[in-house]
């Protein structure tokens, strides 16, 4: 009867055998010989030519680019999405006018004159004290009509 083999001797046999193999190379990793696959002239490419070949790792970078610029410079994919929030072009605009310029706190703290610094600080305070006054004349009104319904008569307080 063959002797039975102990779980510890088992083990320090099978470490013993793949130390003694050769190193596997990893699933699909490129062959250290492999040279870069023939590409097609880039003069030739269309939108609809196979791009895959200029993706191959032993392809010059500088070979790659042009490649890519030539598929993305047709209008399939030069023209912005409509509905990408972020594809408009929004390099060409209208100046900014100079009302909306006096408005900006930056403009007014940092181009502006210290007299028209002044200027623009002394408007900004009667608007600010101009929507206080509204706002307390909305309110002292509808405290007053509160008030009022709160005198009509049979009504009960709860």
């Amino acid at each position: 009867m063959a002797k039975e083999e102990t779980f510890l001797g088992r083990w320090s046999r099978l470490k013993r055998e793949e130390e003694a193999k050769p190193p596997e190379k990893p699933a699909g990793a490129p062959e250290k010989t492999a040279e870069a696959p023939p590409v097609p002239r880039v003069e030739d490419l269309t939108a609809q030519s196979d791009f895959s070949p200029f993706m191959h790792p032993k392809v010059q970078d500088g070979i790659r680019r042009v490649a890519l610029k030539k598929l993305f410079n047709d209008p399939h994919f030069n023209i912005p999405d409509p509905f990408e929030p972020f594809s408009g072009d929004w390099t060409v605009s209208e100046p900014i006018g100079a009302e909306l310029m006096k408005q900006l706190h930056q403009a007014r703290t940092h181009v502006f004159s210290a007299e028209e610094r002044g200027q623009y600080e002394a408007e900004q305070l009667e608007r600010d004290h101009a929507e206080a006054l509204a706002y307390d004349a909305e309110r002292t009104a509808a405290l007053e009509i509160k008030e009022s319904r709160l005198d009509e008569p049979g009504r009960k307080d709860a």
